[in-house]
């Protein structure tokens, strides 16, 4: 019997950068030093880069369907730093969702070794290998990491 991880995310989550830079107009930031970010960390920086932008130049823009985004690319009044960003979010959102597609291929062998007797299903193999992270292999356990569950 093989175990897998069930990873699948929400369809509603690409279109979570435009309703990010659009929701939080917030106080200052620290820059992203992962390779993946989640979506608060996204906020963060898209807050930070992108807010006055939004403000002067997408005000009037609907959420969803990715216009504020396309508002921000599309607009030669938006500021190099805030494209910039934009770009290196979406880039690092892209990352973070292919590392979690890829955790189960990955951690496969660690769930049949060591969650062999856990039932699969409702995050209880990923919990049994975060509880096994020490006997884990290095690349499960980065693999982990990289998707954002640890």
């Amino acid at each position: 019997m093989t175990t897998r991880l069930d990873t699948r995310r929400p369809r509603w989550a690409l279109f979570a950068v435009a309703a990010v830079a659009a929701i939080a107009l917030l106080g200052p930031v620290q820059p992203a030093a992962a390779q993946t970010i989640g979506y608060a960390q996204a906020i963060d920086i898209l807050a930070d880069s992108c807010g006055e932008d939004i403000l002067k130049h997408c005000k009037g823009v609907n959420l969803g369907g990715g216009r504020v985004e396309g508002c921000l690319m599309d607009s030669p009044r938006v500021s190099q730093a805030c494209k910039v960003d934009l770009v290196r979010v979406q880039q690092l959102l892209a990352a973070r969702a292919a590392a979690q597609a890829a955790v189960g291929e990955i951690c496969n062998r660690d769930a049949q070794q060591f969650c062999k007797m856990t039932k699969p299903g409702k995050g209880h193999i990923l919990n049994c290998l975060l509880k096994a992270a020490p006997s884990v292999s290095a690349n499960c356990n980065a693999a982990i990491d990289a998707a954002g569950y640890r």
